[in-house]
């Protein structure tokens, strides 16, 4: 995957808004509305999400955006991947202050 931080934050930001618009999403991960638009397509053609139109009027269409298994499980393997990466920055930060004492 190109960027697995993006990713993982948009898995996880679905998982507990999985109906939030790709306007209110591309806000809240402070990315342009296409890079969203791009990365969501990008989840569903891996298989990683599903796009569900659950409600029509006339002047909007509504989407739900779920989690497939293989996207539950990419999500947790990304966010252990994400803490080992940030347990190994906080052990090396440890050693270099010891260092300077």
């Amino acid at each position: 995957m190109e960027n697995n931080q993006e990713y993982l934050d948009i898995l996880r930001k679905l998982n507990k808004e999985p109906e939030s618009s790709q306007r209110n999403l591309s806000k809240n991960l402070g990315m342009s509305l296409g890079k969203l638009n791009y990365c969501l397509n990008a989840l569903k053609k891996k298989g990683l999400i599903k796009i569900k139109n659950f409600k029509k009027n006339p002047k909007k269409l509504s989407y739900a955006y779920i989690l497939t298994p293989k996207g539950i499980s990419l999500k947790t393997k990304l966010t252990i991947n994400f803490m080992k990466r940030k347990m190994k920055e906080y052990d090396e930060l440890k050693k270099e202050l010891k260092k300077n004492k």
